[in-house]
Parts: C-alpha cells; sequence; structure tokens
C-alpha cells in the first residue's frame, strides 16, 4: 500500500528506581508525597520503529536484545519521569536509526504511564 506506514514492536521491562522530588515539599502533592523518597518500580517498555519493507527490515528478536542491553544493571532513574526515560531511550534509538518515526511507550508497573510519539531526525514537525 503506497500511502500506508509500517511499523514493528518489541516490549521489555526493567526494575529500577525513582522519585518525584517535589512531592515531598509541594502542597498541592501532600497525597502523594510518598513519591518524593526513592521507590521501585517495574518500568514497562514498548517500543515502535518505522520500518520500509516488510520483510524483516529490522529483526523483533535483535532489536529486543539491543535495547535491552541498554539497561544492563537496574534503571537509576533519580528524579526522571516516564517521559524523560522515553526521551532518553529516543535518543539512543535515533543515534542508530536516526531516519525512522519512533513511539514509545514507558509505564511504572504496567499502569501508569506515558506515550510519545518521535519524528524521524531531521524532520519538520
Amino acid at each position: 500500500m503506497k500511502d500506508s506506514y509500517s511499523f514493528i514492536w518489541v516490549t521489555f521491562q526493567k526494575e529500577g528506581i525513582h522519585m518525584y522530588p517535589q512531592a515531598a515539599t509541594e502542597p498541592s502533592l501532600k497525597e502523594v508525597s510518598f513519591l518524593g523518597v526513592p521507590h521501585r518500580h517495574i518500568f514497562h517498555f514498548r517500543v515502535e520503529i518505522e520500518v520500509f519493507h516488510n520483510d524483516r527490515d529490522i529483526e523483533f528478536i535483535l532489536f529486543k536484545r539491543w535495547l535491552e542491553s541498554l539497561f544492563q544493571d537496574k534503571i537509576n532513574a533519580n528524579h526522571k519521569s516516564c517521559e524523560m526515560l522515553s526521551d532518553d531511550l529516543a535518543s539512543l534509538i535515533q543515534d542508530k536509526y536516526p531516519t525512522r518515526e519512533l513511539k514509545i511507550e514507558v509505564s511504572e508497573d504496567g499502569e501508569n504511564g506515558s506515550s510519545i510519539m518521535y519524528p524521524p531526525l531531521g524532520a519538520i514537525h
């Protein structure tokens, strides 16, 4: 189909520690002040990447293994949100695949998270 765009997607999970420092001090966040101290999550990732043909342009398993290799140890996310983790991962992927559109979802424990679309590098958006 001439006007279609094709993507593959992979998922993976990684244990990590992070915190939301403002939650400990911001009065409007009092109800979730516990987020202001370091706490554990299983971060869930779903990465979609554009492919240019339908015959293993990027092989799923190899792509997933490469992504997992970027996180050898636990994620030490410090103060980073799901969106910030997504941006960090997108930067690494775009270094290797600069001409492809990406969509990255990152969630905490598979419950709450973010979804961000990234145009190819150099594309006007």
